[in-house]
């Protein structure tokens, strides 16, 4: 959602969310006014106030230093463990270059959103949706934008469940192995993932984004530390026998190896995260009529995305020389890995520590990936009401949530074997080509200059990824299927 900034005699600021609403004039004809379909004054609620109601907006208070914390808190995901993974069919010449190049065309396209947060002059827009609608409309811009963003805010909290579930069983079997006090009282998956499940609720009672700065500091230092503990600790280790980096020649020819590629790519592709969110975070620095908050924001994302690399190229270069084609495609790659070759040998506390860190990182990580669901269902109250949302329906429509991503997770619990196929559908589209196309639509460049071909042509090649991508994961999930068990996590 945006909002129209508009300086008034006190230095201050009217903020009224920019889709379309009609006002009524003195003649009472209908005005467009930029703002979301509720009504007016005299309709009983006034759109200046709406967005200091909703919880991405209502604090405008944060820092270049809080706006870091989120974005490392939302950009370093468990999804990095399957790095290494990708290398195996990449090799490590391509690998290293397909890295590389999907690092800089997502930075590339973060610079695109960030400063598309204002499409025009003295205007801000602080979801993504809602840019969306202004660059292709609003039936285009629902229609390709809810989706990908409804599937990662809920989608990526019911794999956060999933994943911080698991983890917390495996730190529990790992403390508590069998011999001692703790050791016949371990919990089944269902159990595991209600006890994520609700502690995630516990903080989610949050009021608003900016109020989270604290919990996405925890989940960054989290998420660097467990990365980093787990490929440092495989370089001290020795390799196991038979480590190969290469596929077997069966699997480098024909569909099978076209489909390997692909989903090396894939997995590359889908380990960059969070570009749902940047606008959303830049909705919460301060601005004015003189000062934007483009600045500091950019300034947050080199320092963010200077850490970011630092973690996964270690990551994926270190992890693919020391297992090779020992690190499993699923589950938690290196990690698994890890624990299978090294458990023996590595100190149970220090194996209890990763696991603990992340499950840490997805209770934190949870948090900002809910906030856009909670900002949504906390806007359908207040425009129907006409009001703020009271503390008790904030605290239900919270409850709401985390109950319903609680529910899907343990109904399909084998939702992971199905994040190559959504990925390729929601995420590679609204990372790698959608910032392309806004600002093409927005900024209006010339016609066949530097800006409009550059932004064609990677828009372009990001919707032929993401098609190529949903090809091969479906033909994978044809060819070696996959394990439906629902409600048996």
């Amino acid at each position: 959602m945006g909002e129209v900034v508009v300086p008034i005699d006190d230095d201050s600021l009217q903020h009224l969310p920019l889709q379309i609403i009609t006002f009524k004039s003195g003649s009472n004809k209908d005005i467009p006014v930029a703002g979301h379909a509720v009504s007016g004054p005299r309709g009983g609620v006034d759109v200046r106030e709406l967005e200091s109601w909703l919880p991405l907006t209502e604090s405008r208070n944060g820092t270049t230093f809080s706006a870091v914390f989120h974005l490392l808190c939302s950009g370093i995901g468990f999804q990095a463990l399957l790095l290494p993974a990708a290398f195996l069919s990449l090799g490590w010449a391509w690998g290293i270059i397909c890295l590389s190049m999907a690092y800089a065309w997502q930075l590339y396209t973060t610079w695109l959103l960030v400063n598309l947060h204002e499409p025009v002059p003295g205007t801000r827009c602080s979801r993504f949706v809602r840019l969306s609608i202004i660059a292709f409309g609003p039936k285009l811009g629902k229609l390709l934008a809810i989706f990908p963003v409804m599937y990662l805010s809920g989608g990526s909290c019911v794999m956060l469940i999933i994943t911080g579930g698991n983890s917390m069983k495996q730190f529990f079997n790992i403390i508590c192995e069998e011999g001692t006090m703790c050791g016949s009282k371990s919990l089944t998956g269902t159990h595991w993932f209600l006890v994520f499940a609700g502690i995630a609720i516990i903080i989610g009672q949050l009021p608003n984004l900016n109020s989270m700065a604290r919990v996405s500091l925890t989940g960054a230092i989290t998420s660097i530390g467990y990365i980093t503990m787990v490929w440092a600790l495989s370089i001290g280790k020795r390799r196991p026998s038979g480590v190969s980096y290469s596929l077997p020649d069966a699997e480098k020819t024909g569909m099978n190896g076209f489909g390997n590629i692909l989903n090396a790519i894939g997995i590359i592709m889908l380990a960059f995260r969070g570009h749902n969110l940047i606008l959303e975070i830049q909705g919460t620095l301060p601005s004015d009529s003189k000062q934007s908050p483009r600045k500091s924001m950019w300034r947050s994302v080199m320092v963010s995305y200077l850490i970011i690399p630092m973690c996964l190229f270690p990551l994926a270069i270190v992890g693919f020389w020391a297992y090779g084609n020992k690190i499993p495609a699923n589950g938690v790659g290196i990690l698994t890995a890890f624990s299978q070759f090294h458990g023996h040998d590595t100190s149970k506390l220090v194996i209890g520590l990763i696991y603990l860190w992340l499950t840490i990182s997805c209770i934190t990580s949870y948090q900002i990936y809910a906030m856009p669901a909670f900002d949504n269902l906390e806007f359908v109250y207040a425009s129907s009401q006409k009001r703020r949302c009271p503390w008790w329906v904030r605290v239900g429509l919270r409850l709401f949530f985390g109950g319903l991503t609680f529910f899907i997770a343990v109904a399909f619990p084998f939702l992971g074997s199905l994040a190559p196929l959504i990925g390729g559908m929601a995420v590679v589209p609204l990372t790698f080509a959608y910032p392309c196309f806004m600002w093409i639509s927005i900024k209006k460049p010339r016609s066949k200059g530097k800006m409009w071909s550059l932004n064609m042509g990677l828009g372009c090649l990001g919707i032929v990824l993401s098609v190529l991508l949903i090809v091969a994961a479906i033909w994978n999930l044809a060819d070696h299927g996959f394990n439906a068990n629902f409600f048996r996590p």
